[in-house]
């Protein structure tokens, strides 16, 4: 299992462990090789791009590791920017099946989020040099930056690095693979499976009677959508937002004005699932398509219902009317009416909470989780010895 560590900790390192985890309990070998872009902090601009192309080093130390331990299989998780796809050629040198998750839309944008001047682009979806992420510094907003992963995204596709060497990817939904197939990813080496909540932590009461948000306070996140939509709400269902991020001044102003709406900032993670399990609902207001929000899945295992904007994987994973409600991307005015609906029809909320938790049983629980697993990688070696 191979992982860069990001500088601010998400939802890909937890899967990262999580995944890893589940293998070992389920009695497989399994050594984890990660870094952290900590170690980027002294490295030269220049330095830093020749890396996030192609790591020579990284490359060395993994071809040793990979020698010693022998593995079947070598599942990657993310490579931006210190291990480089340099990372497939060391695992294919080693006779290994090569598995890639895609947690975000790196391979088809610099940013990885499609995601730009407060709504989702596509203008480097398809392109073999996308010419536009480095033109609007997506990237970390650098034109520099930006042009060190668009160089990595053109030169492995020229070489053939993701069509050749990764043997098996997994999209986390079926609109994700379909967004990486016109990106140009091959569709029959794209695997669907959702991410993994494998510690099961109990059917939640519900009894809070407020909506809860989890995650970053940033704009892609509709932060500001969700504090528009509780601002007509007069408190009626109270809002908890737990989290912190550039947006933490505007949802403490809006605190301020509006009743019912309460910052927690960030919680442990303990203290996150008992909030979770008493909430009434979660509310997920993203403006961008999202990869795979943890957070969702952790809200089914908690038998808590989802509010959830109409958007990419979003409306692929809350099923309107079953596991919770859609709402228009951005309409905070439609928020706040499905908000409404919900207060007032607690028969159908709790039948949504018994239908998120039984999602959760089917879809993201550690058996059928583990099984979907064990599919690609069988798939993955097949690909390989062939």
């Amino acid at each position: 299992m191979v992982h860069n560590y990001y500088q601010q900790a998400g939802g890909e390192d937890a899967v990262f462990e999580a995944e890893a985890d589940l293998l070992e309990n389920k009695g497989h070998a399994v050594s984890r090789y990660a870094v952290h872009n900590d170690a980027t902090r002294g490295m030269s601009a220049p330095a830093l791009a020749v890396a996030t192309i192609w790591n020579r080093e990284q490359h060395r130390t993994l071809s040793a590791l990979f020698r010693d331990f022998r593995p079947d299989v070598v599942h990657v998780h993310n490579t931006l920017p210190l291990i480089s796809p340099a990372v497939y050629d060391a695992a294919r040198r080693a006779g290994a099946a090569v598995v890639q998750t895609l947690h975000n839309y790196r391979l088809v944008c610099p940013s990885g989020l499609l995601f730009r001047n407060g709504r989702p682009c596509e203008l480097c979806v398809g392109r073999s040099v996308p010419l536009p992420g480095v033109l609007h510094a997506c990237y970390r907003a650098s034109r520099p930056a930006s042009g060190a992963v668009a160089a990595m995204l053109a030169f492995h596709r020229l070489r053939g690095s993701y069509r050749r060497e990764v043997d098996r990817y997994i999209a986390l939904t079926r609109f994700a693979k379909d967004t990486f197939v016109r990106g140009g990813l091959p569709p029959d080496k794209i695997a669907v499976k959702p991410n993994v909540v494998p510690a099961d932590p109990g059917i939640g009461s519900g009894d809070g009677g407020y909506a809860l948000f989890v995650g970053r306070l940033s704009e892609e996140k509709g932060v500001r959508v969700l504090l528009e939509a509780w601002r007509g709400l007069g408190g009626r269902p109270p809002l908890r937002v737990i989290g912190d991020g550039p947006l933490m001044k505007v949802a403490s102003r809006s605190a301020g004005d509006a009743p019912g709406i309460t910052l927690a900032g960030r919680l442990p993670a303990a203290e996150v699932r008992e909030e979770m399990q008493r909430a009434a609902f979660l509310v997920v207001p993203s403006l961008w398509y999202e990869g795979f929000p943890m957070v969702v899945a952790e809200a089914y295992a908690a038998g808590t219902a989802v509010v959830a904007s109409n958007i990419g994987a979003l409306a692929e994973i809350v099923e309107h009317g079953r596991t919770g409600l859609t709402f228009g991307v951005g309409d905070s005015e439609d928020l706040a009416r499905v908000a409404s609906w919900l207060v007032e029809h607690p028969a159908e909320l709790r039948a949504m909470r018994a239908n998120a938790r039984d999602a959760y049983e089917r879809r993201y629980a550690a058996e059928p989780n583990y099984d979907s697993l064990m599919a690609i990688y069988q798939d993955a070696l097949a690909a390989r010895a062939g």
